[in-house]
């Protein structure tokens, strides 16, 4: 691998740099005092936080921190883009700790599954967020545990270290807590700067609007961009607009975006184009030709896609800067991460079959946390199986689609098993299944098919109230449909895929 082009984090023979003491906190803290570390748009005011300041919020939140934990102790973390959210992860894998990043549109039930699951000592967060808890974990305000006192020192933790849990969605069960190691930092760094254009040239400023709660806002945008010296916009916007987003890039100084594809189609159906971006990155699900092509007249950019999933991120990308991009081809395999596609024998396969990427992967998750079944069925051999299926046109990926049930809306993966299970708790529900149904904007909207009980009634507004007032308020049911049974195995489970044909059938009609 040429050394000009070598990505950060591998070697020029493209294997893993990873020290015998690693830990995440130190990578993205290692630069001098009065470099530019976040620009904090959150507030009436830009306000440009170095990361000499960083490190002093971060020590301050170890003092306390270390007061109250130990080694391994799970600490949620409940605040939107910020300047605390980005201090109070760094400062509990600083003090050796495993953070459980938890996300403000959650609701009781949804905050109680994960906070539950994951065993959590208390939660650094904000008065909003403590009204959000309410009972359910111990409330710490970030920002009032003060800064002062002398630097603290970084738990010796290995490259293997749990360090961050992060639940997905799932098609069957509640979410799972996928446990990452202190390795997973390096393990984005290559497909980060790949899709943009090799990220950290003079002058870049990254920002994107997914929250820092999900994989996708920690670890595509916010870490690698401090570990690689890149200024980090923080801000929140309550509701993406195009107006709105394109003032914030004004504002912040914005070069290197990370875009879902509801943001693009949203920018796009407003004929928004945006100014002084060198790079344009997205992922979540394919972008068509007739989106690369306006991505390229509105940005002036190629938009790059990637690929990847909380299990095991930022394993394929494109590079606009390096070779042309491929529609309905999701890039080529990222340096350091071995992906094929697989047969159901587990062997690489020139066909369509199960996309994959082998054990090794810096960037792959330890386990599911307290799952050893579902852990042990994710793996095919040495291939951790993504669920996805594709096929391979020469060096590019082409995703085909998924395997799973789980439903991608604006830029969200959803698992429907958590909205049947809140469903079915509503005094008039019998039984319930829930599938994604395509729509133009979103890529799917979250249906629901809903048997009511004998002698009840129940209108599809209040059933969407109901789940939007237990779950995030994204994954509500924005379609209900009252039918008399639902498709059933003869075990009595819900054949969603029968309910799938149907609801991409009504959307035809409906066309």
């Amino acid at each position: 691998m040429p050394e000009a082009i070598r990505p950060p984090g591998l070697t020029s023979q493209g294997e893993w740099i990873l020290s015998a003491q690693l830990n995440m906190a130190r990578q993205a803290m290692s630069h001098a005092p009065d470099k530019l570390a976040l620009v904090d748009l959150t507030g009436p005011q830009r306000r440009d936080i170095s990361h000499g300041e960083l490190a002093e919020m971060v020590d301050g939140l170890v003092r306390y921190l270390l007061t109250r934990i130990k080694a391994g102790d799970r600490v949620g973390v409940l605040l939107s883009q910020s300047p605390w959210c980005a201090a109070a992860h760094l400062a509990i894998w600083k003090a050796g700790a495993i953070s459980v990043p938890l996300f403000k549109l959650f609701k009781r039930d949804a905050l109680a599954s994960r906070a539950g699951d994951a065993g959590v000592r208390f939660v650094l967060t904000d008065p909003e967020g403590a009204l959000l808890l309410g009972d359910l974990a111990e409330a710490v305000m970030a920002s009032e545990v003060g800064i002062d006192g002398a630097p603290m020192p970084f738990a010796e933790t290995t490259a293997e270290t749990p360090a961050v849990l992060i639940y997905t969605s799932g098609t069957t069960g509640s979410p799972k807590g996928a446990l990452h190691a202190h390795r997973v930092l390096t393990g984005h760094l290559p497909g980060v700067a790949i899709s943009h254009d090799h990220l950290g040239q003079t002058g870049d400023c990254i920002w994107t609007p997914a929250d820092w709660a999900w994989i996708g806002g920690l670890f595509d945008v916010l870490m690698p961009g401090l570990a690689l010296g890149v200024p980090v916009v923080a801000a929140r916007l309550d509701k993406f607009t195009p107006e709105a987003c394109a003032d914030l890039i004004a504002r912040g100084g914005v070069r290197n975006v990370f875009f879902p594809p509801t943001a693009l189609r949203m920018l796009k159906a407003a004929g928004q184009g945006l100014d002084g971006l060198r790079s344009v990155a997205s992922g979540g699900e394919p972008l068509g030709a007739e989106m690369l092509a306006w991505g390229q007249s509105s940005f002036g950019v190629t938009i790059n896609e990637f690929y990847g999933q909380t299990e095991c991120n930022m394993v394929a990308s494109s590079c606009g800067g390096d070779y042309a991009p491929r529609p309905g081809c999701i890039g080529k395999a990222v340096p350091g991460h071995e992906v094929a596609v697989i047969d159901a024998e587990g062997n690489p396969t020139d066909q369509e079959g199960d996309v994959a990427v082998r054990r090794g992967s810096a960037s792959m998750m330890l386990e599911y946390w307290n799952r050893p079944k579902e852990t042990a069925e994710k793996f095919r051999g040495d291939w951790l199986v993504t669920g996805d299926r594709g096929i391979w046109e020469g060096d590019y990926l082409r995703f085909v689609g998924r395997e799973d049930d789980v439903i991608t809306s604006s830029g969200y993966r959803i698992g429907p098993a958590e909205i049947e299970d809140c469903l079915l708790t509503h005094p008039s529900v019998a039984t319930v299944g829930v599938v994604g149904k395509p729509d133009p904007m979103r890529t799917e909207i979250v249906k629901a098919y809903v048997v009511l009980k004998e002698g009840t009634a129940a209108t599809e507004k209040e059933l969407q109230d109901y789940v939007k007032n237990r779950l995030a308020h994204y994954s509500y049911p924005r379609e209900i449909a009252f039918l008399d049974a639902l498709p059933m195995t003869v075990t009595g489970k819900v054949i969603r895929k029968e309910l799938k044909a149907r609801a991409a059938a009504e959307q035809e009609s409906s066309v």
